[in-house]
């Protein structure tokens, strides 16, 4: 990361995300093909609650190549919780998709799925989600003791026994 881009990301972790929007777009003339500033960006955007401003530079990020794993998981998440927070369901759902394939060890794209399938009217499949990576995930004891139960009932909550 640029000593730039890293002291913006200082300041936005300090609560002051509109001064490091400021640095960012600064650097943004001179090194407009940078995937970690666009991702930078996108991300300040989001904290600022400027969620569609925040898409073209998560996109960007993507298309240029993100130098790591972290990053480009981050990416993708922001964009496709950016996507559904604005009513993109389709994109969000397809983006999300493609990150529990890419990073299956990163739950928080299960539950952020779940999410997009719930305001898509998927609600079995959103609950299915969900309980899985409840029971998949948590250490709660009464989880860990009702895990079996939890994972047979999850896809089979209309399911009713006589």
């Amino acid at each position: 990361m640029n000593h730039s881009i890293e002291a913006a990301v200082e300041l936005r972790s300090s609560g002051r995300a509109e001064e490091a929007k400021t640095m960012l777009l600064q650097l943004l003339p001179a090194d407009g093909d940078n995937a970690e500033l666009h991702y930078q960006l996108a991300w300040t955007h989001d904290v600022l609650g400027l969620e569609r401003e925040a898409v073209p530079y998560y996109e960007q990020s993507l298309a240029l190549g993100l130098p790591d794993d972290e990053q480009t998981a981050g990416a993708m998440l922001g964009l496709g919780s950016t996507y559904r927070t604005l009513g993109q369901y389709a994109e969000s759902r397809e983006l999300l998709e493609q990150g529990v394939v890419e990073f299956p060890q990163r739950a928080e794209f299960k539950a952020f799925l779940a999410m997009t399938l719930h305001n898509l009217g998927e609600h079995a499949e959103a609950m299915e989600l969900l309980l899985k990576l409840l029971a998949e995930t948590s250490a709660a004891p009464g989880i860990q003791e009702y895990h079996k139960a939890i994972l047979f009932y999850a896809d089979k909550l209309e399911q009713v026994w006589s």
